[in-house]
């Protein structure tokens, strides 16, 4: 399946002012770690998140406190001139709190109900349908988040007893599988029968492992055409989550599947959220489906490179982006599409840097120490000094570039 296939195969749903599926290019969203009844401090990580690259934005909402301090994060986020659709996440009260908290309902911009946690038996269809005539009466979407951790028992024990009666020879990862798509799907039913439109659903099955996350969203994109969310759940800290959920979901986007992403990184403590918005988006940068940022090319180091200056070159010119991308983005257009380059030898850097809007060319071990700055393939100038000269040089030529290359919004 191409990915123009992708595009023009699933329903569109509006969150909010975002369109995930139905055309759309491919959504970003992240997901706040503050306590939600501390409106101050979720309003706060959600403008950060949003200002960071997240389309979408989700909150735990999981005490009558946290349902109670919705409205008021959803208005300073608005007077803050944040307009992110605010996303509630709920897990086995749903029903009680949308249908007590009238104002949080109206409030956020879609509800992501957890089929396996809102109940057993007849109780479990009773309060999924009560969550769902709450978004019919304030027309919201919902996202039916199936999740591996949380998967129906019920569902679960009786498909183990089947492929034992029949011995059907299944592993029972293979049962799990099947489970998560037909929970998936057997909700959507109930949300239709329900009164809900089909263009105010999104799916997602999310599992911790990649080899069953393409498993089961191969399965189910071929069975529905509603827009799909993908997400590597409990993907884990640094090295080991980004790789895992980039090779799920990487593979999957490629593949033509999958309507919004989000990378559940586990942050070090007291670390930064914001990391999962920028993995996510140099994801489908990577993949040439969106822009979101200027990007930097830089140089991996070897034996030539004993300085650590073109790291420390490459890892202040990010910075530098990552901090001042939310001014450039309200006041120039097309800011997304710049490109960088710090590299750290004679061997690769020269052509490089002219590959790139703005490249600049360190000496290695050995060479002459002198700095190339190449601009649109053409060599502009030559830094020399120390670490903050070309530092202090280099972003001056960034700004430059910005300032005299990119249209300003407001015409001047």
């Amino acid at each position: 399946m191409t990915v123009a296939a992708r595009l023009h195969r699933t329903i569109g749903v509006r969150v909010g002012h975002v369109q995930v599926g139905g055309g759309a290019p491919v959504v970003v969203q992240s997901m706040t770690m503050t306590d939600t009844a501390d409106a101050a401090g979720t309003a706060r990580q959600c403008i950060e998140l949003a200002e960071a690259g997240s389309e979408l934005v989700r909150i735990t909402v999981n005490l009558p406190e946290a349902a109670a301090a919705v409205p008021e994060i959803k208005q300073r986020m608005l007077d803050a001139g944040c307009n992110a659709p605010l996303i509630g996440d709920f897990h086995y009260n749903g029903h009680l709190l949308l249908t007590k908290y009238p104002a949080t309902a109206a409030a956020l911009d879609k509800y992501r109900i957890n089929p396996g946690n809102v109940g057993t038996g007849r109780r479990r269809d009773e309060q999924f349908s009560t969550i769902c005539k709450v978004a019919i009466d304030h027309n919201k979407p919902v996202r039916i988040g199936v999740n591996g951790g949380s998967l129906n028992s019920e569902l679960v024990l009786a498909k183990m007893q089947e492929n034992t009666d029949r011995n059907l020879g299944r592993s029972s990862e293979d049962v799990l599988n099947e489970c998560m798509v037909i929970s998936a799907l057997q909700s959507t039913e109930l949300a239709i029968e329900t009164g809900l439109r089909k263009d105010q659903i999104i799916i997602s099955c999310k599992v911790s492992r990649p080899r069953d996350l393409l498993a089961i969203y191969r399965d189910l994109s071929t069975r529905t055409e509603q827009p799909l969310h993908l997400g590597l759940t409990e993907a884990g800290m640094g090295t080991k989550g980004l790789v895992w959920s980039s090779a799920a979901i990487g593979i999957l986007l490629h593949q033509g599947i999958g309507d919004t992403i989000r990378v559940s990184l586990t942050p070090r403590p007291g670390g930064d959220r914001r990391e999962e918005v920028y993995a996510a988006c140099e994801l489908l940068q990577a993949l040439g489906l969106r822009s979101f940022s200027p990007s930097v090319t830089a140089c991996p180091g070897c034996g030539r490179t004993t300085s650590s200056t073109f790291q420390e070159l490459a890892e202040q010119t990010q910075h530098y982006i990552r901090e001042h991308l939310p001014t450039w983005k309200r006041e120039y257009e097309g800011i997304e599409t710049l490109t960088l380059a710090v590299m750290g030898c004679v061997v690769n850097g020269p052509g490089e840097s002219k590959a790139a809007n703005i490249g600049i060319s360190l000496p290695g071990t050995g060479e002459e120490p002198n700095c190339p700055v190449f601009i649109d393939g053409e060599h502009f100038t030559t830094l020399r000094g120390n670490y903050d000269e070309l530092a202090v040089g280099f972003r001056a030529l960034v700004d430059n570039y910005v300032v005299t290359h990119y249209s300003r919004k407001d015409g001047r």
